[in-house]
């Protein structure tokens, strides 16, 4: 089993056993995301017992007692116990009570959570009733409930006033640093090309399951080529079993609004022009449900200029593999499906540099957190990190403006084979559009992947250039 990172959620569920009671967690992300791979992680570390018991994917003649069914199966199979199906989830969830030993650390996951509750609606309060009355009374137990579809369990657990007070830990698990993706590659990471590596990353973006079919004696093309664009290929299969999944609430709106995005970063002003329809209701609901999933982020900045929130908020997709999905994967499907498609490498793919540069941005702007320590900020405590865009006639556009009490970055992503003096020209306008605000400097930075012009550096126009092997961890 590959395992990289997660120090953080390591850390945090590690703290519990230091507690006299027993935890009760909460456990989020996208699919393949690697949230029962951390868990069965800390129960190795922690020398603790583990039980593993899964949802089974809803489908049609499927019932609650096929649900409850498997819950028992697997109980079994893990502890000894009887196989026979419970009469409901109050006594499935006692049943599993009875297998937890006070003498050791035991970690239970009950993952994909919203599909045993899928067929009942008093699931969450038996959840509620067998905590209050069995599980917690243990004191070296964790329970962690798991999930894919973040929105049930933020509104069937985190949400509910029955579990208010109960939960000790509320875990969202995202993709991993640029620095920890890197390890996929092993010992031939050094050898390779940051570019090489970063167009994998750029349509697999920081998902561990992904990034695990990486074969490092390939080229990008080739792991590509394998991973994405051949009949039942991992990355050709998945995004409309996760949208379906995820989506559980007006899925046809929300697909129209992320191949919206697709195109570009938008306000819900600019999505409800495009979609001819209200900026409320629907669309806010379709826009919610999808930044709750993981496919979309809200940049919600603040104004350099009032210090304020930005009143109209812009939507972008976050998700690199959704994105490199819906403008390459999708158009070509059938072709992909009867082995006719076919690329002589990436750059002949229509928009490919333009693609991968968004694709850059994106990575860098997820990962702004392993840029921090490059611009030199010391303990000033950041106020606001995100893309900022100022429409009107004296428009702007900043890949990333990050705000502290007493200065702005403004941060200049470029992704680009030869990398001139011309960069230097289109920050100095972005710092000139952007104006100077008492009691605030500003500053500049540059991430760049490609050659950088030796005279960028002698100019010393930049406060901070970072070449991107930097956040990857690799030497220069």
């Amino acid at each position: 089993m590959k395992f990289f990172g997660r120090e953080r959620q390591l850390e945090d569920l590690k703290g519990l056993w230091g507690k006299r009671v027993s935890s009760l967690c909460t456990c989020r992300g996208r699919r393949r995301i690697g949230k029962s791979t951390l868990i069965e992680q800390f129960a190795k570390i922690s020398n603790a017992r583990f039980i593993k018991i899964e949802g089974v994917r809803p489908k049609d003649g499927y019932t609650n007692e096929d649900e409850l069914s498997a819950f028992a199966v697997q109980l079994a199979a893990q502890t000894g116990s009887e196989r026979t199906t419970p009469e409901n989830w109050l006594s499935a969830f006692i049943r599993l009570d009875k297998e937890i030993r006070d003498d050791e650390k035991t970690v239970v996951l009950i993952d994909e959570i919203s599909w045993f509750g899928y067929y009942d609606a008093m699931f969450p309060d038996m959840a509620k009733i067998a905590w209050d009355n069995y599980w917690k009374k243990h004191d070296r137990l964790i329970v962690v409930l798991c999930g894919s579809i973040s929105g049930w369990i933020k509104e069937n657990i985190i949400d509910n006033g029955a579990f208010y007070g109960r939960r000790s830990l509320d875990m969202v698990v995202g993709e991993l640093p640029l620095s920890q993706c890197v390890k996929f590659w092993g010992a031939s990471a050094s050898r390779i090309e940051p570019r090489e590596m970063l167009d994998v990353l750029s349509v697999t973006g920081g998902v561990p399951r992904y990034l695990e079919e990486v074969d490092p004696s390939l080229s990008a093309a080739e792991n590509i080529r394998k991973m994405a664009f051949r009949a039942n290929s991992t990355l050709r299969t998945d995004f409309d079993e996760m949208f379906t999944d995820v989506v559980t609430k007006q899925p046809r709106l929300s697909g129209r609004v992320i191949r919206c995005l697709a195109e570009g970063a938008m306000t819900v002003t600019e999505l409800a022009a495009v979609l001819g329809m209200e900026k409320g209701g629907k669309l806010s609901s379709a826009l919610g449900q999808l930044c709750e999933a993981g496919f979309v982020a809200l940049d919600a900045g603040r104004n350099p200029e009032t210090g304020t929130k930005i009143r109209e908020r812009r939507y972008r997709i976050k998700d690199n593999y959704a994105r490199f999905y819906l403008r390459y994967i999708e158009p070509s499907k059938e072709m992909i499906d009867d082995g006719s498609y076919s690329f002589a490498s990436l750059s002949a793919l229509e928009g490919w540099e333009s693609v991968m540069g968004f694709a850059f941005e994106n990575l860098v702007v997820n990962n702004y957190a392993e840029l921090i320590p490059s611009l030199h900020l010391g303990n000033a405590l950041i106020e606001s990190a995100a893309p900022y865009r100022r429409a009107g006639v004296a428009g702007l556009q900043i890949d990333l403006l990050i705000q502290t009490r007493r200065a702005m970055y403004v941060v200049e992503i470029k992704r680009q084979r030869e990398i001139g003096r011309e960069v230097e020209h289109e920050v100095e306008q972005k710092v000139e559009r952007l104006g100077r605000h008492e009691g605030r400097s500003v500053r500049t930075a540059l991430v760049y992947e490609g050659h950088l012009a030796p005279i960028v550096e002698a100019d010393d126009f930049f406060d901070s250039i970072v070449p991107v092997q930097d956040l990857m961890g690799l030497p220069r």
